[in-house]
């Protein structure tokens, strides 16, 4: 079968192909023909490495993750062999981009009937995200939320279950007209170009008595000003840093009766696993029923993964970017 990876760091086209065997699964794994995989942008910062002043590392052989829509192939000691066959989806934390992966059985998300692999590959991962930080944040009915990177595979999620979660106003940001007109077209009632800098005073004009939820992938100053953005009981949730700076929190902003929080999936899960698990279950519903959509911004094949990963670098996508095995 064909592999990705990466033995040295550096740019897209350090990405390469290998043919290796089919993985085994061990215990408590199966065994996936993938379908579709969709990329992440934090194997760009891993894949860049330390040269690029990143704070985030991974060891060389670079191991890619990804979200891969497959069939069940076989499964190993201790899952249940009615598995096979079946279409699943999975956060594949090494070793994603390729024909065939191996993952842990505990998190998989079966895929409804005729859910298209756009909807089937945010089920995993940035479904939950987008939900879970929300939730986080303690969205309450009418009160105005802030999304930044809405234009992303996670962040226009987050701003069509803003809608569905009742805020009463959504504030969206990416960098592009194109990519504004796509926000709006999530749902955003306010779309806003990070890159000019006077982003903060126009959502200061959208938000005259500030911002209630603030959701942050990003870091560095788009964060600290996030937390001057915040209404009074105002709450920031931080759950990346595409920036690669890993800001201090100013303590002294906090006095205003704001509060900031972090997010991990991973954290999450191992907190509370069973209303993880519920939350899955509850998103597969909202995009059977098409309460939620995932937009996919390209189909490309394996062999062009070098593509996927500059047009996330480039921050040239809208919504996902799937690798096709």
């Amino acid at each position: 079968m064909r592999r990705i990876r990466y033995y040295e760091h550096g740019g897209p086209e350090v990405l390469t192909m290998e043919e290796v065997e089919v993985p085994v699964p061990g215990a408590e794994q199966v065994l996936i023909r993938a379908e579709a995989v969709g990329a992440n942008f934090v194997d760009t910062v891993f894949r860049r490495g330390p040269a690029a002043g990143s704070p985030f590392r991974r060891p060389l052989p670079g191991l890619l993750t990804g979200d891969v829509v497959g069939i069940v192939e076989a499964v190993g000691p201790g899952v249940d062999p009615g598995l096979v066959g079946r279409r699943v989806a999975a956060l594949v934390a090494e070793d994603a981009f390729a024909d065939h992966v191996v993952t842990d059985a505990r998190w998989l998300a079966e895929v409804p009937s005729g859910l298209d692999d756009g909807a089937a590959s945010v089920l995993p991962m940035a479904a939950p995200v987008a939900l879970r930080v929300l939730r986080a944040g303690r969205l309450a009915p009418g009160e105005t939320v802030l999304v930044h990177a809405a234009a992303g595979g996670i962040g226009h999620l987050a701003v069509q279950l803003a809608r569905l979660l009742g805020a009463g106003r959504v504030i969206g940001t990416a960098g592009s007209p194109d990519k504004l007109e796509f926000v709006r077209d999530q749902g955003a009632d306010v779309a806003i170009d990070y890159t000019d800098d006077t982003w903060p005073d126009q959502v200061r004009k959208a938000a005259p008595d500030g911002v209630d939820v603030v959701l942050d992938s990003v870091g560095g100053g788009v964060l600290r000003s996030g937390l001057d953005l915040l209404a009074p009981f105002g709450r920031l949730v931080v759950y990346g840093a595409a920036s690669r700076e890993l800001s201090e929190i100013p303590v002294a902003g906090l006095f205003a009766l704001r509060s900031v929080t972090g997010f991990s999936l991973l954290a999450w899960r191992a907190a509370d696993p069973v209303r993880a698990r519920e939350e899955m279950e509850e998103l597969a519903g909202h995009f059977t029923a098409g309460r939620l959509r995932a937009v996919v911004h390209a189909r490309l094949p394996l062999t062009e993964a070098s593509a996927a990963h500059r047009l996330l670098e480039e921050r040239a996508h809208r919504g996902r970017v799937l690798l096709l095995p």
